[in-house]
């Protein structure tokens, strides 16, 4: 028989909840997550920030009024869509890859002076011999070598 405890911390046999960190260096652990996901969302505020200063400034390389509205309104809706599409996402790496794929977006929009995405030409089965199942890894190849600023444009359109 276990002998019973004095202190007012009851300690049943089984846990019962969320365990809590008892090393320092799980205490640490935990305080780093922590300081992460504030600078993670500090860094996406302000790209999302940036982004809607960028419509408000956005001028089209046509320089006529009316493609000017159509490409702000693009901006806002394409960047509304995918912040809300991704608002949930908890793994630092697919935030990471997102946060990449948003900066590289920004700086081609600005560099080319528009705002869609440049779509890239790969000719049919240009990625693999000609044996086996071509098709299948043919497939494979292309989503690998998707550009990082197309990633979440074919998921949307």
């Amino acid at each position: 028989m276990l002998p019973q405890r004095s202190s007012r911390w009851f300690s049943p046999a089984w846990p019962t909840g969320p365990a809590r960190p008892t090393s320092a260096a799980a205490q640490l652990s935990s305080r780093h997550r922590l300081l992460l996901a504030r600078a993670t969302r500090q860094e996406v505020l302000g790209l999302y920030r940036r982004i809607f200063r960028l419509a408000r400034k956005w001028q089209a390389a046509s320089g006529q009024m009316e493609d000017t509205i159509k490409e702000k309104q693009y901006i806002l809706n394409e960047a509304r869509t995918l912040f809300q599409k991704n608002k949930n996402l908890t793994d630092a790496d697919l935030i990471k890859q997102c946060i990449d794929e948003c900066t590289a977006r920004i700086e081609i929009g600005l560099h080319y002076q528009i705002p869609y995405p440049r779509p890239i030409h790969l000719p049919p089965m240009g990625l693999t011999p000609l044996r086996g199942r071509g098709l299948r890894s043919q497939e494979k190849l292309r989503k690998l070598s998707k550009p990082v600023y197309l990633k979440s444009h074919d998921e949307i359109s």
